[in-house]
């Protein structure tokens, strides 16, 4: 099993693009915290730009809204489940390196800012994609796609 907690991610494309991407790789939960856009407005309705970059994929993907990352970071790990933060950081593994023990969460934060200290301290690894351009980092959804694509099911 692979659930994904997206925290703080702005932009509405980036995560319905994410929903879209792990539809297609089989992720079968999405945890959205912060700030992160749902895809059902605060008055119920879908959020048609949501629809148009998912394809419909909220529909497809269990998702739940988390009020507090941390608890439920916690929880994910009491229920067994390791949990990786994706976040260029010193001392973060090559991505391609992990070896999966069993069930994981893949965490993305913010692409200005990335995951606040508190979450990357309470995962059990920190996973990066090296880059070998003057860029830091990818984009938050092309990420998502790359290191989902080669952990899901590994």
């Amino acid at each position: 099993m692979t659930l994904a907690i997206l925290h703080n991610i702005r932009s509405i494309h980036n995560t319905a693009s994410i929903f879209r991407t792990a539809d297609g790789l089989g992720v079968e939960k999405i945890i959205l915290s912060g700030y992160t856009p749902e895809p059902i407005d605060r008055f119920g309705r879908h959020r048609e730009r949501f629809s148009k970059v998912s394809l419909g994929a909220e529909e497809t993907v269990e998702w739940e809204q988390a009020d507090n990352v941390i608890q439920k970071i916690k929880k994910i790990q009491a229920d067994g489940v390791e949990v990786l933060a994706c976040e260029p950081v010193e001392g973060a593994t090559d991505y391609r390196t992990v070896k999966p023990k069993g069930d994981i969460c893949l965490v993305f934060g913010s692409e200005p800012d990335g995951l606040p200290s508190d979450v990357i301290a309470t995962c059990d690894k920190v996973i990066e994609i090296p880059m070998q351009g003057e860029k830091s980092s990818l984009n938050v959804a092309v990420a998502f796609g790359v290191i989902a694509a080669t952990l899901v099911g590994k």
